[in-house]
């Protein structure tokens, strides 16, 4: 057996094997994995060298496999970095992200080029070495790892926000730091002169070109997922692919940032990927990124330690003070962002306002590991440099990795406490007391019916059930002594519950194959505008944004003015097919949270506020409802494919649930089954896509349908409709408002129409018409004219009403008439 294969893979599997098992001990004694890993590492390392030339059978080959591998910057940066900030990024809430996004691009960019020049400028008034130099130092320290900063947040379980400020920051400077990194390499191996507007301009090309590569790739391989037939395998392989190649074909190809390209490229999948492949695979991906993580996490972590004995080598004493004073320099610099940057951008309105608490541990917890360490080697084994230089920046980059990651690392934890960032707030903390003992009371009566089924003396049930009993007093004890919360906070808590319900359900939904991705994508981010409205505004937020939903928003409008100027109905067609399936997912949605949803909040919230929240959601389904059923009642025909398409995906879904347990219950072979998912299949790829909408806006068959033009020849019809155009009116659109100009007057085809004259309004309806008075007197609009649904109208401009009038003498004599009786009322 060639010896390079075997021992590869002796040392792979050997590290992994010692690696993982160190989470065991890590949780045991609740100390930070990655730093126990880090001492893995540096162990291993020094046993490497004490035990070189020894012969220890097994053991002198497992560490001789070990030292096969030679960690390098490239090894760090394309092989793990990739997979690392891919499955961190992943994870990321875009919407909590966005909403900080200013503070975390700010101390990204900004902050890091602060920080790098005061690290540079008092490392060279200490260190004797060059201006240049002392600034490649400072954008290396400067960047927060992701790495190292990912795995301690998960690891103490950081409050949402704070893990967010601090991951994205980290995530981003990493671009930042190695933009001014590449610059300062090129400078000073003269392959480029000093020149800030250069500068400036390269950085913001290779940020923000990684952005936009990460963007586009992830949209292209999200198109890919949504085209591969649900096949779970296929992808989750892809999103792996997604990661590496958006890495490589941005840092190698395109020479932007590869590490923005991949954050970009899981922030877009984690953000829509959920809607573009099959419930399977969202589950298997995130099962499949957690364990590429924690494998590459592993092993980096104690790579890098093995690393660390052979790097120190070259620290010698006269950098002792250099590192000190790089220490107080870093950590000075990185308050002054954290403690006077941050706020004085919050009073500016520049940024939302981050706590004293949060602040400090983003001071603390900005560890360096993996990231700097691989930007060092890059300098150390570059022999374009002069050895003191390489020797010089690899051995303080290292120390400075190593007091963060022994110090801050290990003590971040019990900064958080000092500011009782480990403790829930009162509401959360009471929502946990009532789950609680909701769920202590359901097992004490469980535990005396299983008792009972065992046969187990029940005295024993009694004695198990009791302490369940004391459990549940000692709980609401502390419930009626802790904060007491009104009930429109319980009611707040409830609609942030069924918030969530709902936006499970359209998961569900989409899992099931019931609606489209788009709709589904919609929907869940109308979830999501709700549930950060609830949290701001509690009641009142939730019934505006409620409002909105159900309302036309701009691209909606854009697609009438498309329609109505340009006569192109597609846009708007799709839009109002759209319209129809949302309404309808999100109608079967609320229906499923009213009827069982309620139900389970209700102990956790209590009565009153549980009957307000059923009365909410009772006038949210009445007002969906009442949108819906104006779209099938103005398009029935429509209504009624999509209706009967609908019962026939139920129906596929459910007899491929009774075939999936009729296999699991080994009842049907694997034969039988595999032959009834082939025809299901089939049978699913004949149904096709949703059927298009067909507006009815055909101007002569809206003609037809007007009662005054009905009986004219099909010639006569076709000249009237050459002069008419056709438009649809939503409900609640003014066609007409008092006081304006008329230059037009409208046949109704279809629909309702109010027109607000005092004291009650006039409805008109099919064959009725409007605006003639403003045409015939000259005078402005009288009334506002607003359509009460969808409406089918012909409008007749001014400049056409004579030349209609004068050829149809029975349609003048209509319309004058019908004039002639409005002006007298």
């Amino acid at each position: 057996m060639h010896e390079g294969i075997w021992t590869t893979i002796l040392g792979l599997f050997g590290l992994m094997t010692i690696a993982v098992l160190i989470l065991p001990l890590a949780r045991r004694y609740k100390f930070p994995y990655t730093v126990l890993l880090a001492v893995l590492g540096i162990v291993l390392g020094l046993l490497i060298d004490a035990t070189r030339g020894a012969h220890l059978g097994p053991v002198s080959d497992l560490f001789h496999s070990f030292e096969s591998f030679n960690l390098t910057s490239e090894i760090i940066i394309f092989v793990f970095l990739p997979a690392l900030v891919f499955e961190s990024s992943l994870s990321i809430d875009v919407r909590k992200l966005m909403a900080d996004i200013r503070p975390i691009l700010f101390l990204a960019v900004v902050g890091l080029l602060i920080s790098a020049f005061m690290v540079g400028g008092a490392v060279y008034a200490v260190s004797g070495m060059g201006f240049v130099v002392c600034l490649l130092l400072g954008a290396i320290l400067s960047a927060t790892d992701p790495v190292a900063v990912v795995a301690i947040f998960k690891d103490l379980g950081a409050p949402k926000r704070l893990a967010i400020l601090v991951e994205g920051e980290s995530l981003f400077n990493d671009a930042t730091a190695i933009v001014l990194f590449n610059i300062l390499v090129a400078m000073l191996l003269g392959a480029a002169d000093a020149d800030l507007f250069g500068g400036a301009l390269n950085f913001i090309k290779v940020f923000f070109g990684g952005i936009v590569v990460g963007f586009l790739m992830a949209r292209l391989f999200a198109w890919i997922i949504g085209h591969v037939g649900g096949i779970a395998l296929v992808e989750v392989t892809l999103t792996i692919s997604l990661a590496y190649l958006s890495f490589l074909i941005a840092e190698h190809y395109l020479h932007v940032s590869g590490v923005m390209a991949t954050v970009t490229a899981a922030l877009v999948m984690g953000s829509i990927g959920r809607t573009s492949m099959s419930g399977g695979g969202w589950h298997l991906l995130s099962e499949t990124w957690e364990n590429l993580g924690f494998w590459a996490n592993s092993l980096i972590f104690v790579l890098v330690g093995m690393a660390v004995p052979e790097i120190m080598t070259h620290f010698s004493r006269d950098m002792v003070l250099t590192l000190v004073v790089l220490l107080v320099t870093a950590f000075v610099a990185r308050g002054v962002l954290t403690h006077a940057v941050l706020p004085a951008l919050s009073k500016a309105h520049m940024a939302a306002d981050v706590s004293l608490g949060f602040r400090t541990v983003m001071w603390w917890g900005g560890l360096r590991g993996a990231v700097s360490l691989a930007l060092a080697l890059a300098v150390f084994e570059n022999d374009a440099f002069p050895e003191d230089v390489r020797n010089f920046v690899a051995a303080l980059v290292c120390a400075f990795v190593l007091f963060t990651l022994f110090i801050n690392a290990t003590t971040v934890g019990t900064v958080m406490k000092a500011f009782g960032l480990d403790r829930l707030s009162p509401a959360d903390l009471a929502l946990r007391n009532r789950t609680i003992a909701r769920a202590l009371d359901d097992i004490g009566a469980q535990v005396h019916r299983v008792a009972a089924e065992r046969r187990i003396p029940e005295s024993v049930a009694d004695t198990v059930a009791r302490h369940y009993r004391e459990r549940v007093e000692q709980i609401r004890a502390e419930e009626r002594d802790g904060a007491d919360l009104s009930e429109q906070d319980w009611l707040k808590i409830g609609l942030m519950a069924t918030i969530g319900q709902e936006r499970q359900g359209y998961f569900q939904q989409y899992s099931g194959g019931y609606v489209h991705s788009g709709i589904a994508r919609e929907l869940v981010a109308m979830t999501d505008e709700l549930m950060d409205a609830t949290k701001a505004r509690g009641v009142e937020g939730y019934r505006d944004v409620c409002n909105y939903i159900l309302g036309f928003n701009w691209r909606f409008r854009l697609s009438m003015r498309l329609q109505r100027r340009l006569g192109i109905a597609g846009p708007m067609s799709k839009r109002l097919a759209n319209r129809m399936e949302r309404l309808r997912t999100c109608q079967a949605v609320l229906t499923g949270v009213r009827r069982s949803g309620v139900d389970d909040i209700r102990a956790l919230v209590g009565d009153a506020a549980a009957d307000a929240l059923c009365q909410m959601l009772d006038e949210r389904l009445e007002r969906t409802m009442s949108a819906l059923s104006a779209l099938r009642a103005q398009y029935p025909d429509y209504a009624a494919e999509l209706q009967q398409r609908y019962l026939h995906q139920v129906a596929l879904r459910r007899e491929r649930a009774d075939y999936n347990r009729l296999h699991d219950e080994a009842i049907i072979g694997a034969e039988i089954y595999a032959n009834l998912q082939n025809e299901l299949e089939e049978r699913e790829a004949a149904m096709g896509r949703r059927p298009d909408l067909d507006l009815g806006l055909d101007p002569e068959a809206m003609v037809s349908r007007v009662p005054i033009f009905a009986d004219l020849s099909a010639a006569r019809i076709g000249a009237i409709a050459r002069l008419l155009k056709s438009q649809l009116a939503i409900p609640g659109e003014t066609i007409c408002a008092k006081g304006e100009a008329g230059n037009s007057m409208y046949f109704v085809s279809s629909g309702a129409i109010a027109v607000h004259v005092e004291p009650d309004p006039v409805m008109l309806g099919s064959g009725d018409f409007f605006g003639e008075l403003a045409l015939l007197t000259g005078a402005p609009r009288t009334v506002d004219v607003v359509a009460e649904t969808f409406s089918d109208l012909l409008i007749l401009e001014k400049r056409d009403f004579d030349k209609l009038l004068d050829e149809h003498a029975d349609l003048k004599a209509t319309i004058e008439r019908v004039a002639e009786e409005r002006l007298k009322k």
